[in-house]
């Protein structure tokens, strides 16, 4: 079980603060960091943010407790970060636009080294169960499966393809893409592989920002894409455990605790719900719980 993510902010390459920002030092909240050397940066600008990531990754500390991904623009951006001096401090790389036909040309090139992979869904081919089905296949093959840290899903990219922007009054789970990132969410997580969710670009609507991570959540997702700063405690706010919901996961996980029981007037089922407690537990020691004495919850129907 792979823990929850919470925000990964993505930060252009060629952004002037990038070693402050990977070393902890500027954005101490964040605890996933994306450099992206892909839509961020402009065709003009990338030999520029190349050279600023190789200063970076050159110089960057490799005892922060950071996760530091970069985002490669292709193939070729790929074998050229690898060859920088301090590569092996990443935690891995992000693939863009990801597909069964470009992913080996990835993957082959990280198979000798320590690097995760996240592949990104935003090709026309996710549109296609039959498609998705098979790309999950490939990422099950040996060797690969345990390279695969999560999925991302590039909601801009599938909205774009669909002559479609993010409208400003509803989330994104109340567009073409709701019934999508559902069967995604099929096609992917009963195979132990993990999904995070789309960025949210309006900057000026929390409420509802906060909404739509709700949502994420119920669908599953273990994190969600960050673009500002500013979202990224927003966003974690919603991965703290309720209170409930963690007292619940311990009376599941408690071996003394009958097959079925009721607690806070929902039925506990030990067999079928000791996953989700696993997970809830998890991630209330990633990212807390809201309330204090979370535990001194009282079980009923004992």
């Amino acid at each position: 079980m792979h823990k929850s993510m919470g925000a990964s902010l993505y930060v252009p390459a060629n952004h002037k603060h990038l070693l402050s920002i990977a070393n902890g030092e500027k954005l101490p909240d964040a605890r996933s960091l994306i450099f992206c050397t892909e839509d961020s940066v402009a065709d003009r600008d990338l030999g520029w943010a190349l050279f600023n990531l190789s200063v970076v990754l050159e110089h960057m500390r490799p005892d922060v407790a950071v996760e530091r991904f970069v985002r490669v623009r292709s193939p070729e951006v790929l074998a050229r970060v690898l060859a920088m001096k301090g590569a092996h401090k990443l935690t891995g790389f992000v693939i863009p636009k990801a597909t069964r036909q470009n992913f080996e040309a990835y993957y082959r090139q990280v198979r000798d080294t320590d690097h995760m992979l996240m592949p990104t869904l935003e090709t026309a081919e996710v549109f296609s169960e039959r498609e998705m089905e098979a790309f999950r296949d490939l990422l099950q093959s040996p060797g690969v499966r345990g390279r695969i840290l999560a999925l991302r899903i590039g909601g801009n990219d599938l909205l774009a393809l669909l002559g479609l922007r993010r409208p400003r009054n509803m989330t994104l789970y109340r567009t073409p893409l709701g019934p999508v990132i559902a069967r995604l969410v099929t096609i992917f997580r009963p195979h132990g592989f993990v999904l995070t969710a789309p960025v949210f670009e309006h900057l000026d609507l929390p409420e509802l920002l906060a909404q739509e991570v709700g949502e994420d959540i119920a669908y599953g997702m273990v994190g969600k894409t960050a673009i500002h700063p500013s979202q990224i405690l927003p966003i974690e706010e919603h991965y703290k455990v309720k209170p409930q919901d963690l007292a619940a996961a311990h009376a599941i996980l408690d071996e003394n605790s009958p097959a079925v029981f009721k607690m806070h007037d929902s039925m506990c089922e030990v067999a079928t719900h000791r996953a989700w407690a696993e997970r809830m537990v998890a991630q209330s020691h990633l990212f807390g719980a809201h309330g204090a004495n979370v535990l001194n919850i009282e079980r009923e129907g004992r």
